[in-house]
């Protein structure tokens, strides 16, 4: 009896941790740019909201151009603000792109050449109730 408990107890502890698996998103870096790109962070952007930021944590490295990939539903991304970590002006960059389920967006140039960023506002509209929620990824390079 002990024996097809600890068998029942094995089956449950492996199918949770291949289930836990399943469900984890695994990160894929950008296309172009010569790998050098660099995760910054992720938001999943929710039906009822149209606003999120993703706050760039150390160490704030000097980057030049950024990107987002957007994974499980498509969005459509509008405009962005960048906050620079040395106080200057917060950029406002118009992006206006339909970014596709598993998608990316354009290249976005920062002026001024490299920067070091505090943190990324972005607008944006989801595709649709049925769709799902759009795990959306920021990545910058040097």
């Amino acid at each position: 009896m002990k024996i097809n408990n600890r068998i029942k107890l094995t089956f449950t502890l492996a199918f949770m941790f291949f289930a836990f698996l399943a469900s984890a998103q695994t990160v894929v870096a950008p296309k172009g740019g010569g790998g050098g790109w660099r995760l910054l962070g992720s938001i999943t952007a929710n039906h009822t909201a149209d606003h999120d930021q993703i706050i760039v944590v150390g160490p704030h490295d000097y980057f030049r151009r950024l990107k987002f990939k957007v994974m499980n539903s498509p969005l459509n991304l509008q405009r962005m603000i960048v906050r620079y970590d040395d106080g200057g002006a917060p950029e406002n960059i118009d992006v206006r792109s339909n970014i596709p389920k598993g998608g990316e967006s354009r290249e976005i140039d920062l002026k001024g050449g490299k920067r070091k960023l505090k943190s990324v506002d972005f607008w944006y509209d989801t595709k649709g109730f049925l769709n799902g929620k759009a795990d959306v990824t920021l990545f910058g390079i040097k």
